[in-house]
C-alpha cells in the first residue's frame, strides 16, 4: 500500500505576513475608494480657468499653514492669489477668510487678509472666519455663521474637490477654484488627503460634528 506523505504545514512566521498584507490591501481600498467617490461627487463643480467660474457673491478661501515671522506658505499664498484674481475679474464681490486661530500667536485669516489687502482688495470686502480649524468646520460656518447659502470655494485641485463634497452635503451651493501650480506641487498634501476624504464621510453621513459656533455675522 502506498504511503501518503502529510501536507506541508505553513510556517507560523508566514499568518501574520498574509495578515499584514490583508489588513494593508483592506486599508488602500477604502482610501483609494474614499478619494474616487469624493472626486467623482465634485466633477464637473470645479474650475481652473478664471473667466469660467460662474460668478458669485463670496469667495470661501480655506487656510493653510502660516510661518512663524507671519508669512503665507506656499500652498496659502497660491489659495489668496487665486481669490485675488476672481475678485479683480468679478467673480466675486466679498472673500471670507477662513483659517485657524485658536492660539493667541497664530492666526491664519488676519494674515490672509493683510496680504488680500495688500495686494489690491478693499478691506470692507474682506471677512474673517477665526474658527475654520478644518474644511468641514470652514463650510459648516459659512452657512450658520456667516448665512451663506452660494459660494465660490478657492483651495488646490487636490483639496477643493473635497470642500464642494462637504458643501453639497452640508446645504452650501458650491463651485469650487482650483488654485493650482504645477511648480508647487505637494506630494504630503495630497497624500494625507486620502485619509481626510475618509473622514469627510464619516462627518456627513454618521458624526455630524459640531464647530465652535457663535453669534451670526452677515458678509
Amino acid at each position: 500500500m502506498k504511503r501518503v506523505k502529510p501536507m506541508a504545514k505553513h510556517p507560523k512566521w508566514k499568518r501574520p505576513i498574509r495578515t499584514t498584507a490583508a489588513l494593508v490591501l483592506a486599508a488602500a481600498a477604502v482610501l483609494g475608494g474614499a478619494r474616487a467617490w469624493v472626486a467623482a461627487s465634485a466633477r464637473g463643480w470645479v474650475y481652473t480657468d478664471v473667466e469660467a467660474v460662474p460668478k458669485c457673491r463670496v469667495a470661501l478661501v480655506l487656510g493653510a499653514k502660516v510661518h512663524r515671522n507671519g508669512k503665507l506658505s506656499t500652498l496659502l499664498r497660491d489659495r489668496v492669489d487665486a481669490a485675488i484674481a476672481l475678485y479683480k475679474a468679478g467673480k466675486v464681490q466679498k472673500l471670507l477668510m477662513s483659517g485657524d486661530n485658536r492660539f493667541s500667536h497664530y492666526n491664519e485669516p488676519k494674515r490672509m487678509c493683510e496680504y488680500a489687502v495688500a495686494h489690491g482688495v478693499h478691506s470692507e470686502d474682506v471677512a474673517m472666519d477665526f474658527a475654520g480649524r478644518r474644511t468641514y468646520d470652514s463650510i459648516y460656518r459659512a452657512k450658520h455663521i456667516f448665512g451663506l447659502d452660494k459660494i465660490i470655494i478657492v483651495s488646490q485641485g487636490f483639496h477643493v474637490d473635497r470642500a464642494v463634497f462637504l458643501s453639497k452635503r452640508i446645504g452650501v451651493d458650491a463651485y469650487g477654484f482650483a488654485a493650482d501650480k504645477p511648480e508647487h506641487r505637494n506630494m504630503r498634501a495630497i497624500v494625507r488627503e486620502m485619509p481626510a476624504c475618509v473622514n469627510a464621510i464619516l462627518d456627513v453621513y454618521f458624526l455630524h460634528p459640531h464647530p465652535v459656533m457663535e453669534k451670526r455675522e452677515r458678509i
